[in-house]
């Protein structure tokens, strides 16, 4: 009768199912991603100027999933799993949030909260009203900005909200919803700006955004964790154009 070799029985024991490991590995990957992704953190990717000058074409931003509760949409798919928000906290007036565009759910918007449940919205030649007060602003001087090698000039301005937050927010020229009517924000749902005042489809355009409800609410901004205005295709300017001083800059102060 013949006797199992010692190094046979270690090797026995240490032997690699390439497959099968690969499989198991992937599969907790993935389930790890997705686990992080609906919970925790979320990436997105800024594609328009429509928060300048807070947030600009080619930054990549983290979004905090637990900031308001969950909702169907913070998971993949959007899938109607149960209704309406669990463990949900309210969101506050000036946080930039990613939402479900109500007109078509399947797109992510980012914009800035301005108005809450009950909130009374107006712009009267090109200055924001709040529950028919004025909302401040100070003048800080032009600005300007590159977007696919030419030059925008913008005015930039301070506001100050009904709390006391501070923002800085971007006028350009005349435009119709630089004075509008009188929104009235209804129950349960949110009325949503852009920073970029002039050149921005949010709450003000009715039939396409209009006023957002609190299910669609993805999660609030947090960090900026990558910036480069070119595509990685574009290897030699994307090496050149990392635009390091943006990156780990904490949004929603």
């Amino acid at each position: 009768m013949s006797q199992e070799n010692p190094a046979q029985k270690i090797a026995q024991i240490n032997k690699i199912e390439p497959k099968e490991n690969f499989f198991k590995t992937f599969l907790w990957a993935l389930l790890f991603a997705v686990f992080i992704r609906s919970f925790a953190l979320e990436p997105f990717h800024i594609p328009s100027s429509s928060m300048y000058p807070n947030l600009l074409i080619g930054d990549y931003i983290f979004v905090n999933k637990f900031s308001y509760g969950y909702s169907r949409y913070s998971f993949p798919f959007g899938f109607k799993i149960f209704e309406g928000r669990i463990l949900k906290s309210t969101p506050k007036r000036g946080d930039i949030i990613v939402f479900r565009l109500p007109s078509q759910p399947s797109i992510n918007y980012v914009k800035r909260l301005i108005g809450l449940p009950g909130d009374k919205i107006q712009m009267r030649d090109g200055t924001l009203y709040i529950n028919d007060n004025e909302v401040l602003k100070v003048f800080k001087g032009d600005s300007f900005e590159i977007e696919n090698d030419k030059k925008f000039n913008f005015q930039k301005y301070q506001e100050t909200l009904p709390e006391g937050r501070q923002i800085f927010t971007y006028n350009r020229a005349n435009t119709p919803q630089d004075n509008t009517g009188i929104y009235t924000v209804p129950e349960n749902y949110y009325f949503f700006m852009g920073d970029n005042r002039d050149d921005s489809q949010d709450s003000r355009f009715l039939n396409f955004v209009g006023y957002v409800p609190e299910e669609n609410l993805v999660g609030r901004a947090s960090t900026i964790f990558f910036s480069n205005p070119y595509s990685i295709f574009e290897f030699g300017n994307w090496v050149q154009n990392i635009r390091f001083d943006r990156i780990g800059k904490t949004l929603n102060k």
